[in-house]
């Protein structure tokens, strides 16, 4: 059965670096079982730059963490990069985590060793990895994020945004093809935070890495074209940004009007219909209409509109 599923995938074209299908993860203890993920349905492309947003107990910290190979699926269809992590030794797991995927944590101090400078710090997984010619990697990562002239810093003399930066410096210190971003701009200001995504932007143009941002901030959509929520551990709707008018402008030339305008992005959300056909209607739709979960509903087929229709049960 496992080898059919494994055919399925693997043949869509190599464009996937991520392919979640029905992925499952239950926690369990003595007392009590937690599922955290059901049936998460996510497909991420080569090269993409992409959010993922949703609320405290979503999923989203576990969805991340299964994609850096911190923890095991408990079922479904997990596959990075063209590799199953449900297939995963032990051994596996320490080589796609030191060659494959790149984490920046929230939290600096599992970033940084605090008594290294910032230039050892980026140095570390090279010595791990067993890189030559380590230094000058490092201070090339380094000017990279805009911090050459901090190399010699430790963290308790940086800041938050410039820890955060030689945070994303070590994570691409064994050029990993996945980079995994937990909350980046959480506890840092606006001028800081454009910075920092700039900084992935940058990279994820210049070196072709495919970059996944966690947060819980939805304002995110501003900066990255593709956004994914999830709910109650399943993928509920799709933010994406259009092209605007001064973008078409900008593209044939026009600079001068472009830079005249102060257009808003435009967004438009969708909801994702996963792949035993179920959707999850947005919180604020049921809550306007009075509907609560568990109370029926009917749906009918407006084929001549192209839409479905829903009605509350005894409208």
């Amino acid at each position: 059965m496992s080898e059919a599923v494994d055919t399925i995938i693997t043949a869509d074209d190599d464009e996937y670096m991520i392919r979640c299908e029905n992925l499952v993860k239950i926690y369990k203890t003595s007392d009590v079982e937690v599922v955290a993920l059901q049936g998460l349905d996510l497909d991420v492309k080569k090269g993409e730059l992409m959010a993922i947003v949703g609320n405290s107990g979503s999923g989203k910290s576990t969805l991340l963490n299964m994609l850096g190979g911190l923890d095991k699926p408990s079922a479904g269809s997990l596959y990075v990069d063209g590799k199953n992590l449900l297939k995963f030794t032990d051994r596996d797991y320490m080589e796609y985590k030191r060659r494959t995927v790149g984490f920046v944590w929230q939290n600096n101090a599992r970033n940084l060793v605090p008594y290294l400078t910032a230039v050892q710090n980026v140095e570390l997984p090279m010595l791990l990895g067993g890189a030559h010619k380590k230094r000058q990697k490092a201070l090339e990562l380094l000017d990279r994020v805009g911090l050459l002239k901090r190399k010699n810093s430790r963290l308790d003399q940086m800041s938050g945004g410039e820890q955060q930066r030689v945070a994303i410096a070590i994570a691409m210190a064994n050029d990993p093809r996945l980079l995994l971003a937990d909350e980046p701009t959480g506890s840092v200001d606006t001028k800081t935070s454009n910075m920092i995504l700039d900084i992935f932007k940058d990279l994820n143009k210049s070196e072709g890495v495919t970059v996944v941002i966690v947060t819980h901030d939805v304002k995110l959509a501003d900066h990255i074209d593709r956004v994914v929520a999830i709910r109650d551990g399943r993928t509920s709707s799709e933010i994406v940004r259009k092209r605007s008018y001064v973008e078409e402008l900008n593209e044939m030339g026009d600079i001068v009007l472009v830079e005249e305008q102060q257009e808003e992005p435009v967004h438009e959300e969708f909801l994702v219909l996963d792949r035993s056909g179920r959707v999850q209607l947005p919180k604020e739709f049921l809550e306007s209409l009075g509907i609560k979960g568990g109370e029926k509903i009917k749906a009918e087929l407006d084929a001549e509109n192209d839409r479905v229709v829903l009605f509350r049960s005894g409208s």
